[in-house]
């Protein structure tokens, strides 16, 4: 037995992989279908309505900004008067979620929608997420050409709708809903975590947004 095998031999003894190649695999097999949790902090296990105000306190924590409305009916309106409070032109680059193009954009007549993956060009960018996180204010997107990835990154504003019953209390029951989208083991290919504004403390430990990604965030949450 050379010295590599003997250490790999001793490894596998440790964690217990010493068994035949059937029985890793039915490990392994049964652990994926389980999806095992670990531990959950009790901050996020709270009621819907109380979850909705903790991921709003925790996002507005890391500089996000909220707004709360009824139904899309109000998501054009609540889209246009952020861009008119921060000064920003009267447009927006998105992809084709249904959701989005459902809401009623003839309550904002002048604002413009592009569609599809952004160039870099686009002041601001309009998602809508898969799933939010109450215990930190995160967002969870998944990529597709209903929600290009690019959309995500490269403009400098970043708006991002989400339905409030799709805020979960915890990492792990974010991770379920993206898992029911499509059924087990059909993951998108893009999974993204966004908290708050992109940001880098790299030089003389100074905060600067916009390091790698959009400067300011701002999320519409949806309750009906």
């Amino acid at each position: 037995m050379s010295g590599r095998e003997a250490i790999l031999g001793k490894i596998r003894s440790q964690v217990g992989a010493d068994q035949d190649p059937a029985t890793r695999r039915t490990t392994v097999a049964d652990r994926l279908a389980k999806a095992p949790r670990g531990i959950i902090p009790k901050r996020g296990q709270l009621d819907p309505r109380a979850q909705l105000k903790l991921f709003c306190d925790r996002a507005e924590a890391v500089q996000t900004t909220t707004t709360v409305v009824k139904d899309y009916s109000q998501v054009a309106e609540a889209v246009s008067d952020y861009l008119r409070s921060r000064n920003l032109p009267q447009a927006v680059r998105m992809g084709t979620d249904p959701r989005l193009e459902g809401a009623d954009w003839s309550k904002a007549p002048n604002l413009t929608r592009d569609v599809g993956p952004s160039d870099g060009s686009d002041p601001v960018g309009l998602s809508h997420a898969t799933a939010g996180v109450a215990e930190t204010g995160t967002l969870v997107l998944t990529s597709g050409s209903d929600n290009p990835t690019t959309v995500n990154f490269l403009p400098e504003n970043h708006i991002i709708v989400i339905d409030a019953a799709d805020i979960k209390g915890d990492y792990e029951s974010a991770l379920d809903q993206v898992r029911s989208m499509a059924g087990k083991g059909l993951m998108p290919r893009t999974v993204n975590m966004i908290t708050g504004p992109s940001r880098s403390g790299d030089i003389e430990q100074t905060i600067l947004l916009g390091a790698h990604g959009p400067r300011s965030l701002h999320v519409i949450v949806v309750e009906g």
